[in-house]
């Protein structure tokens, strides 16, 4: 039983982060795409490169998403995944607290919270491809 709860954990928050990295690139999903992503980042203060910050952002979320859901590479996709909640944090949700309510930086510390864990677990054996953490 812990195996399916170790894909059903990295299934729900990979392909999750797998479609917000596709928002951010292809505008998949109701997403901003590039341009749309890169206006938002200039709103935050962000006025040089702007657009590579977003590319870069769509990409950890894609990639890592993709690693994550998939059991292949888990750790790196963990890491990837991280880094985009730790700057989530620190450019957007630190200001307001902790709370969700108030906007806060709770569930992206929920979600470090977990890609850790499983990253430290291992993803399970159910996993695509070959499973490198045994």
């Amino acid at each position: 039983m812990v195996n399916i709860g170790l894909l059903i954990i990295r299934l729900v928050i990979g392909l999750t982060f797998f479609g917000h990295g596709a928002q951010k690139l292809f505008g998949w999903f109701g997403g901003p795409g590039i341009a749309g992503m890169g206006n938002w980042l200039e709103t935050l203060g962000l006025e040089k490169g702007a657009k590579v910050w977003a590319t870069l952002a769509g990409l950890f979320e894609l990639i890592g998403g993709l690693l994550f859901a998939t059991g292949f590479l888990t750790w790196i996709g963990a890491i990837m995944i991280v880094i985009v909640m730790i700057d989530a944090i620190f450019t957007v949700h630190g200001k307001n607290g902790y709370w969700m309510t108030n906007g806060g930086f709770e569930y992206n510390l929920v979600l470090i919270a977990v890609v850790i864990g499983v990253a430290l677990i291992g993803p399970g054996d159910y996993v695509l491809f070959f499973n490198l953490n045994n």
